[in-house]
């Protein structure tokens, strides 16, 4: 059985701000798993208040941990979300504004800062950002997007196929690394998954799951944009015209191996046949393809959620569990019907929101949600300091981890800042920019000259745009100003 402590004088552990903890109450650098997700939405998670997607472990570490209530993120896209949690810094400052621009990695991130610190790092899994991982000892991951089924690998030693799932071929080469590390360290592990990423391919353990039932549909599954921005009603992402066959799962099928092609035909087979019986159209053919795809969604987040499970019980099984600060994270939310979308892009809720769970036994009081306005730019240094390493360079966000000690946090936000850059394709998503605060939230779309403002409280679909309207010039233009401030703060100029 491994199990090891790691303990170390407060005057070790560095705040965000660069403060030592007090004397008095000595820090212990725990073991870090660090599970990112790809595109998966909060509202499909149980302790999130799902009642379709069946995550039960991530729930097991919902409920024995703490849940952040209002994680967003700064950029609702894959590569940029994931540039902002390495180094807690806004894409205008990191340089990774969009999914064709390259990380460059010499720039400081916590994992750096952990292994100098000195960790033992590793990562597996997603890395999509165009140049090598630093900051890790041990790295092997898909070459830019991956697959799902035999994945490629690449590390320093060059690129090899797997054999099998993504979810489980990681979880597997995750839990290798734990069984060869030294125990003479702490440990950062990132084990980052493809899934529930588009084309939502499940694995074969998980294919027949929703089979004979009918998930329930969003309320604006139809929406009409009435009052929103023109861009609104001209993106390319609806369930109802841009999902692909091979999407939708009525192309060519994936699956390498002849198990796994066996599965895959007789899960979508009959279905397949008897939509090319009875073509259906309108309504009702979105309606269908909402079936499909949220089906096939919440089939790859249970399958997220098993690799879970296998690294909970391997925690437990060699004693770590007590020592290990767990987290589980997404880059960024998903739209899963709502205002007929799937993929993510918008400042609205779906895709600004991201799920943000951690546990840390006998530090974080077990059942704890927390309704703070956090940021993607907080992560890093937090870790920072949970790690003991010094403040991160650059580093833009504030550190939670008095909120992860039961205190009370220092500098509480008063508004999160957002800016999506991606335009025209794909998806032909407006740029925008614009702030959440706790109940309001403003959208500028500057290549339209138009804006968007929300009560969330009266109106959390955002559904009723109040821009234009006298009875709220006056919150507007405090808006406004907070935005134009904040900006300022952050160092960007739109």
């Amino acid at each position: 059985m491994r199990r090891e402590r790691w303990i170390v004088a407060a005057s070790l552990a560095v705040s965000w701000c660069g403060c030592a903890a007090p004397r008095d109450r000595p820090t212990r650098r725990p073991n870090i798993v660090f599970i990112l997700a790809d595109d998966h939405a909060a509202h499909a998670i149980g302790a999130y208040g799902s009642t379709v997607a069946r995550t039960p472990h991530i729930d097991r570490l919902a409920s024995e941990g703490l849940r952040f209530e209002r994680a967003f993120c700064g950029n609702a896209i894959c590569a940029p979300a994931r540039a902002t949690l390495l180094t807690g810094s806004h894409s205008h400052m990191h340089g990774v504004v969009d999914n064709a621009a390259r990380f460059d990695g010499t720039q400081p991130t916590f994992p750096q800062a952990l292994q100098r610190s000195g960790y033992q790092t590793a990562l597996v899994g997603k890395w999509h950002l165009k140049s090598e991982p630093t900051g890790f000892d041990h790295w092997e991951i898909f070459p830019d997007q991956g697959q799902y089924y035999d994945p490629e690998l690449l590390s320093p030693t060059g690129k090899r196929r797997a054999q099998g799932y993504a979810s489980e071929v990681i979880t597997d080469l995750a839990l290798e690394w734990l069984e060869t590390r030294s125990d003479e360290q702490p440990f950062l592990l990132c084990l980052q998954h493809k899934a529930p990423h588009r084309s939502w391919e499940p694995g074969p353990r998980e294919l027949s799951l929703y089979a004979d039932e009918t998930l329930p549909e969003p309320p604006t599954l139809f929406d009409d944009y009435a009052t929103r921005a023109s861009g609104a009603a001209a993106q390319e992402m609806s369930i109802a015209g841009d999902l692909s066959e091979f999407d939708l799962k009525l192309g060519q099928p994936t699956p390498k191996s002849a198990r796994a092609l066996a599965a895959w035909s007789a899960a979508y087979a009959a279905e397949n046949a008897a939509l090319r019986a009875q073509p259906l159209e309108g309504d009702a053919r979105t309606r269908w393809n909402y079936q499909r795809y949220l089906k096939d969604y919440l089939r790859c987040v249970a399958g997220v959620d098993a690799s879970v499970g296998r690294v909970l019980d391997y925690l437990e099984r060699e004693g770590l569990a007590e020592d290990t600060l767990v987290i589980y994270a997404s880059d960024q939310g998903f739209f899963l019907g709502e205002h007929g979308w799937y993929d993510k892009r918008w400042m609205y809720e779906e895709a600004l929101r991201f799920p943000l769970v951690m546990r840390w036994q006998g530090t974080i009081a077990a059942g704890t949600v927390d309704r703070h306005l956090v940021s993607g730019i907080d992560l890093a240094p937090t870790l920072c300091e949970v790690g003991g390493s010094a403040a991160l360079p650059g580093a833009q966000g504030l550190s939670l981890a008095p909120i992860l000690r039961g205190d009370a946090l220092g500098e509480a936000r008063d508004a999160i800042y957002y800016r999506y850059y991606e335009y025209p394709d794909p998806h032909r998503v407006e740029p925008h920019f614009g702030l959440r605060t706790e109940r309001h939230k403003l959208l500028v779309f500057p290549r339209l000259g138009a804006s968007e403002l929300f009560d969330l409280e009266a109106d959390p679909r955002e559904l009723h745009n109040l821009a234009g309207d006298p009875q709220y010039a006056e919150l507007q233009a405090r808006l406004r100003a907070r935005l134009a401030s904040l900006q300022r703060e952050l160092g960007d100029t739109p």
